[in-house]
């Protein structure tokens, strides 16, 4: 993992030393024709609305299509090998997601590797989740529930949104950093997972905020923390994991990776008309509805950021003793 870790930052470092002059040169022909926006999953979730969001802006700006193709399947895998295979001219880019970090060690046989075959252009937006339990669990606090599920090893029901999800790696990750007991309870995603969470079949699960808000406010789920290294405005009251576990963080994320060799130019300004979009107030408030924080930065800072996501979920999947393939 050390070798494709430098070049995927030495690929984001680079940016930064191009002249100005060649990066002005680029804005003026980039680019040159329509260009594939590839959004891994379906239609109509929060990752294409992101997709379109940032395509629609870019489209405005750079003067081409900027043309969204969902090409879901195998857990993000399907599109990202179309993009990772794909001519290094800019014309095909991928809305990169968590799950692409996650997949890097779930999976042993993929067609690609995500950092040695990508170079990172721009972050765009991390979305935290929440720890959440059925009402009849008795602990209404983080250290209460650790105590709680000591006291009955292998007696609680951990809900996921599959395995590698995540959801999943989420709660992968609470376990390794206490030791706790707990029976995974993997689903087809989360929508199949919440009705046997709120019935009480499982206790507790690692959920996306959004999605989780509703039933938190009228008490039909218990928030006992939030992942995200500080508290959220949407539950200002609930503290953040890491006020009990240090270190402690799982986020969503999204950004825009494009295939190796991209020349540079290319990506300094897809990097800066994608800051511009995150510093628009309409933009962020489109965001903040779909439960995303702004999350902007250099190439450099995105590729640092894909490494450690990649290392750290590299250490929990191994915990876990979980393949896909």
């Amino acid at each position: 993992m050390t070798l494709p870790r430098r070049k995927f930052l030495s690929l984001a470092t680079a940016t930064a030393a191009l002249p100005a002059l060649s990066r002005m040169a680029s804005a003026q022909a980039y680019p040159p024709r329509p260009v594939r926006l590839i959004v891994t999953v379906p239609a109509g979730g929060s990752p294409d609305i992101i997709g379109r969001l940032i395509g629609q802006w870019l489209s405005e700006r750079l003067g081409q299509p900027f043309i969204v193709e969902n090409r879901p399947g195998a857990s993000a895998n399907i599109g990202t090998e179309l993009v990772a295979k794909a001519p290094p001219d800019g014309g095909t880019i991928l809305l990169a997601m968590s799950a692409n970090a996650i997949n890097a060690s779930l999976y042993q046989h993929l067609n690609f590797n995500f950092i040695r075959d990508m170079a990172p252009v721009a972050s765009i937006a991390t979305i935290p989740l929440v720890m959440e339990v059925n009402p009849a669990v008795p602990a209404k606090t983080v250290p209460e529930f650790i105590a709680y599920a000591k006291a009955h090893p292998g007696k609680i029901n951990l809900a996921s949104a599959g395995n590698g999800t995540p959801l999943y790696v989420a709660g992968e990750l609470f376990k390794m950093m206490t030791g706790v007991d707990m029976i995974d309870v993997p689903y087809q995603g989360e929508a199949a997972a919440l009705p046997d969470l709120l019935s009480g079949q499982d206790q507790v699960m690692f959920g996306v905020m959004p999605a989780s808000l509703g039933y938190i406010k009228s008490g039909k789920l218990r928030a006992l923390a939030v992942t995200a290294a500080t508290r959220q405005q949407a539950l200002p009251g609930v503290p953040a994991m890491a006020e009990f576990l240090p270190g402690y963080e799982a986020l969503g994320w999204y950004g825009v990776v494009v295939p190796k060799g991209t020349p540079s130019d290319i990506i300094a300004t897809l990097n800066t008309q994608i800051n511009a979009a995150l510093a628009d107030p309409t933009m962020k408030a489109r965001l903040a509805a779909l439960g995303c924080n702004v999350f902007a930065g250099t190439p450099a800072d995105f590729g640092k950021f894909i490494a450690n996501e990649t290392e750290k979920w590299a250490k929990v999947i191994k915990f876990a003793g979980v393949k896909a393939d």
